[in-house]
């Protein structure tokens, strides 16, 4: 049971994320929050496995709760839910730990596909989130270091797959190799890249 703390100062949204993740049998909805505050508090009374974060709400903000519950619980991943008026809050948020950036218009299947990444280890991201990304890092001029190593033309492949938003498994299935190998290949290319999560791998890969 992947336990679940939803974040967002409207109310509608959680309502509806609620009833979206009350209906899966492997989803448990432990709490929610209207205020980045209360989320710290209840994240660590309640030990949820992903908080569902949205970013911009009043008095704490969420790049500040993301940032003050990881710090307390590491374990804990953070789906944060934007819209494109985020823009300028997405690489704080990336700075301040977040593991997963959805839209909030994305898909009632991918917002459930997103969590249940999340709490796999992944770092799910809508395309529109990362071209964001991209934009803003070569709008800056910054972006992740250069690889000290070569890559090799395999982990070339994933890291192409990785830049499109695909899951481990998905990768897996698109290269006919098993998740084990895919995880494998994540790992050096993080390690080469100096990358510490997958979407500024998804940066590397655009050249940003």
């Amino acid at each position: 049971m992947i336990r679940v703390l939803l974040v967002d100062d409207q109310h509608l949204i959680r309502a509806g994320l609620r009833m979206l993740c009350d209906a899966q049998p492997d989803l448990e909805v432990v709490g929610e929050a209207d205020n980045g505050r209360d989320a710290i508090s209840l994240a660590a009374r309640l030990v949820p496995d992903v908080v569902v974060m949205d970013l911009r709400m009043p008095g704490v903000d969420g790049i500040t709760a993301t940032s003050r519950i990881l710090a307390d619980r590491p374990a804990t991943r953070v789906l944060v839910l934007t819209t494109f008026g985020d823009d300028d809050h997405l690489y704080p948020a990336l700075s301040a730990g977040a593991h997963g950036f959805l839209l909030k218009d994305a898909s009632p299947a991918d917002l459930l596909a997103g969590v249940r990444r999340t709490a796999a280890g992944d770092s799910p991201f809508s395309p529109e989130v990362l071209r964001r990304l991209v934009q803003r890092a070569v709008h800056a001029r910054v972006g992740p270091p250069r690889p000290a190593q070569a890559l090799t033309g395999r982990e070339r492949d994933v890291l192409e797959l990785v830049a499109e938003g695909l899951s481990n498994t998905e990768i897996a299935d698109r290269l006919h190799i098993g998740v084990t190998t895919v995880k494998t290949h994540i790992t050096s290319l993080m390690t080469k890249t100096n990358s510490s999560n997958r979407v500024r791998l998804a940066l590397f890969a655009h050249g940003a």
